[in-house]
């Protein structure tokens, strides 16, 4: 045995009777083991041995029930409790058990609320993917400027072509921009700082901020 061991076998009793004192619940020998080895070191035979040295100096009761020994604070140490203090610890439980189960509510929806957000886009992800939708967009622009202004080599049913493409890709905006906003919205639900502030902050840049404006559908 290590000298730590031994030094925490030899205060055994002390510390199961304190441990019996403190929860006030019937304990075998195993569950005390259990409950205190890893913070005091305890084996299992030092703590039945200690339990019924206890029991022998009438420290605690033992009851016997088949096969198993159970150990308990002596009662009688106790003060009596009045009905009006049973009372009173009976609206506590209710009152706390009401709190816990709001507790969990609230972990249960916040879990919920963390799933969703790891599946989401990461910040960096969804400034790539704008910047990327960016270049895409000033390549059309530019591809339909240079349409526009051609005049003698364009048919109209190209042209007619090109402008079903350009609504085509003018509604795939409106709804890339709508899944955005709808999503900045609820990552920002609660936030303590305005949309605006957020976007300051971590670098993001709206169509507004550079006057690009949808055109009429």
């Amino acid at each position: 045995m290590s000298k730590g061991r031994a030094e925490a076998a030899a205060g055994a009793a002390g510390i199961l009777l304190r441990y019996l004192q403190e929860q006030n619940r019937p304990y075998s020998a195993q569950d005390v083991f259990g409950n205190l080895q890893r913070e005091h070191g305890l084996g299992k035979a030092a703590v039945v041995k200690a339990l019924e040295q206890l029991a022998q100096q009438g420290k605690v009761k033992e009851k016997v029930y088949g096969k198993q020994k159970v150990y308990f604070a002596d009662q009688d140490q106790f003060d009596t409790v009045s009905d009006a203090d049973l009372r009173d610890l009976d609206v506590k439980i209710v009152a706390l058990t009401a709190n816990v189960q709001s507790l969990q509510q609230s972990c249960r929806y916040m879990e919920a609320e963390l799933k969703e957000l790891s599946s989401a886009l990461t910040t960096p992800e969804m400034q790539k993917e704008i910047r990327g939708l960016k270049e895409e967009c000033a390549g059309y622009r530019e591809r339909l400027k240079n349409i526009k202004a051609a005049t003698n080599h364009v048919t109209p049913e190209e042209k007619e072509q090109v402008y079903r493409e350009r609504r085509k890709y003018c509604k795939e905006w409106r709804r890339r921009k709508r899944m955005a906003t709808e999503l900045f919205d609820a990552i920002l639900e609660g936030y303590p700082k305005s949309k605006k502030q957020f976007f300051e902050e971590v670098g993001i840049e709206t169509d507004e901020d550079h006057n690009v404006m949808l055109p009429d559908p």
